[in-house]
């Protein structure tokens, strides 16, 4: 069992070195990934409109620990600033990077492909037909902007996104029990084809409220207080949870599903009940924050290039550093451009591409 355990997924058709790593979480990643995060909500609160010195932000911050009481030299205004508008801001970001990259990495270990993507089983498709239902048949989207129903957006992408990844399982279910990976994932392909062409019909019906429905695709963490990182913490719990405590199954899933089942795994068992979380956790993300791409595979993709193979070593750390990645990547979304702000998703595209073209241009190089 343990020399399973240390085996590790091979990746090498993808590029990734795989030579053999220890595959224990070394203490100086765990402090890397914790130190990202700091830095990230440092940085995400003293920076913006109103810059704010970063080691005053830091003091007030620590204010919000029970029984600490120092002076930041923050003016009452500034105080407000940090605690009611940037703050949940950057907790967000943490929140919805970390489930973004913490399900990328499941995603990759169930279908044994570092490749695979949160949104690989229809959840961004999904997502993007109920939204676009609401703002078109809903007349909310007339305007062009997403004012108006703060609540029912949310929960129709929410529904939208566990909808989608039911109707993919169904569907690849239905070859009964030779059912595979490959099988959801041809299902997956399916579905999205299919709930995006009822978007792309809907937008072709309703043409005045395109604008309102790609300003929520193009994704934004703009955030009114602590509601929506009240929203998204359960689900953040949760998945988080339930992957992390399965983080050493997907190491034994990565030898084969004979190989697991002889070691007394029960791989489908296992595998959706990983499938289950990581999409729950997606959904709750897009439900938060529109759809934002390529966080599932730089984080995971890059923590397994650096720290090792291993999932008790890759899921950690991505959460850690989704979390920062997303947070900063904020940063520069609302700052490049200002006073106007740059939809995140495509900063994160801009950071995606290229290294989706590197890692496609290392797996050439190994496989010829």
């Amino acid at each position: 069992m343990h020399q399973a355990l240390r085996r590790g997924p091979s990746f090498a058709s993808a590029g990734v070195d795989a030579a053999p790593r220890p595959a224990g979480l070394r203490k100086r990643w765990l402090a890397a990934g914790v130190f990202a995060v700091l830095v990230a909500v440092v940085a995400g609160v003293s920076l913006g409109p109103v810059s704010l010195p970063p080691g005053s932000v830091a003091i007030e911050l620590l204010n919000l620990l029970p029984g600490v009481r120092l002076d930041s030299g923050l003016a009452e205004r500034e105080v407000a600033i940090v605690t009611e508008l940037r703050l949940p801001r950057v907790v967000l970001g943490l929140l919805v990077g970390g489930l973004l990259a913490l399900a990328g990495g499941a995603y990759q270990g169930v279908f044994r492909n570092p490749l695979a993507d949160p949104y690989l089983l229809g959840v961004a498709a999904g997502a993007g037909l109920a939204v676009t239902v609401v703002l078109t048949v809903g007349g909310v989207g007339a305007g062009g902007a997403l004012t108006g129903l703060p609540a029912t957006i949310p929960l129709a992408a929410f529904v939208g996104s566990l909808g989608a990844v039911i109707m993919t399982y169904l569907l690849g279910a239905a070859g009964g029990r030779s059912r595979s990976p490959a099988t959801l994932i041809l299902a997956g392909v399916a579905v999205s084809a299919f709930l995006a062409a009822g978007q792309t019909y809907l937008l072709q019906r309703h043409a005045e409220s395109i604008q309102a429905v790609y300003s929520w695709l193009l994704g934004r963490l703009a955030t009114a207080g602590w509601q929506d990182v009240r929203l998204v913490l359960p689900y953040f719990l949760i998945t988080s949870l339930v992957v992390l405590l399965h983080r050493r199954e997907l190491d034994v899933l990565s030898v084969g599903d004979d190989e697991a089942a002889s070691l007394g795994l029960h791989p489908q068992r296992s595998r959706y009940l990983l499938i289950a979380a990581a999409s729950l956790g997606t959904a709750a993300a897009v439900s938060a924050s529109g759809l934002i791409g390529f966080v599932g595979i730089i984080v995971p993709h890059t923590v397994r290039m650096l720290a090792g193979s291993s999932y008790r070593v890759i899921l950690p750390l991505s959460l850690l550093f989704g979390g920062a990645f997303l947070a900063l990547t904020d940063v520069v979304a609302r700052t490049a451009a200002a006073p106007q702000e740059i939809p995140i998703g495509v900063v994160t595209a801009l950071l995606g591409g290229p290294f989706f073209v590197l890692v496609l241009r290392t797996a050439r190089r190994v496989l010829t």
